[in-house]
């Protein structure tokens, strides 16, 4: 697939999933967190083209944290901004020494490293008076998502293509939800994005997630639908078809006895009699 064609298919399933979830509205400031990986990049450029094309008018501030990582080229990103002329905020915060410090050698860095970035990031997003956060998650670490509750945390969750943070203050969006990994993998080789490689969770290629990232590859490889058609159950949820209760009143679903049905009992022993008749 050449880069016109890659392009015109990312801007529509980005599109649909930005207009099934009303991610973006009328007036609304979105900040594009961008990482330096290929879906932010990629995240950054679809929106960009939506916002030239769409009926509605929102404005784009890109921002990214500098985590001091040892060797972060911070020349890398404000340069590729400043190139395509878009608004952007570098923050500075040493998440990197604090989870390094914290987080003992071979353990999983992620959870406390995302818990002080999202800290960092809705703290600017409230200063700057953005009213939506966009996150770069795709069809497929939705789907990891969901495996990973599943296999290791007994519950059946993802990360949803919008939510409100815990707080209330923000509304997170993520419009590559129906982005198939495999196209930012492409469309990041055609775009030629610089990217800068994470050295903390990135790194980390013993994780659950990288075990599931290559379960779901090997599923694609034998069945090309199958991922598709998990997004889609993601969609078509019937509680009263899961086991929760908290869901569903399955306490209340009481049985109402007929008066004149007869006693099973009886009818069996009725039935053999009859079949014991001549």
């Amino acid at each position: 697939m050449n880069l016109k064609n890659l392009e015109k298919r990312l801007t529509y399933l980005t599109g649909n999933a930005v207009s099934d979830y009303r991610m973006i509205e009328d007036g609304d400031r979105v900040m594009v967190c961008l990482s330096g990986g290929k879906d932010s990049y990629a995240l950054l450029d679809m929106l960009l083209l939506l916002r030239d094309r769409a009926p509605i008018r929102f404005e784009i501030t890109a921002v990214n944290l500098d985590q001091k990582q040892p060797g972060w080229p911070e020349h890398i990103l404000p340069d590729y901004l400043e190139r395509l002329g878009v608004t952007y905020r570098i923050l500075e915060q040493d998440t990197y020494s604090v989870v390094k410090r914290v987080i003992p050698d071979g353990k999983t860095m992620c959870s406390l490293c995302s818990r002080l970035r999202r800290g960092a990031l809705y703290a600017a997003a409230a200063e700057m008076g953005m009213t939506k956060i966009a996150l770069g998650h795709h069809r497929d670490d939705l789907i990891a998502t969901l495996f990973l509750n599943m296999f290791y945390g007994g519950k059946l969750a993802t990360m949803p293509p919008k939510l409100r943070s815990n707080s209330g203050e923000h509304v997170v969006i993520r419009p590559l939800a129906y982005v198939p990994e495999r196209y930012l993998e492409r469309y990041a080789e055609l775009r030629e994005f610089p990217i800068i490689p994470c050295d903390l969770c990135g790194s980390q290629e013993n994780l659950k997630r990288a075990e599931i990232r290559r379960m779901l590859q090997q599923w694609e490889r034998d069945e090309p639908k199958r991922l598709n058609i998990i997004l889609r159950s993601l969609q078509n949820v019937k509680p009263s078809h899961l086991a929760d209760d908290a869901l569903f009143d399955f306490s209340g679903l009481v049985g109402e006895a007929a008066a004149d049905m007869p006693d099973p009992v009886t009818d069996e022993t009725d039935a053999f009699a009859a079949l014991r008749s001549p």
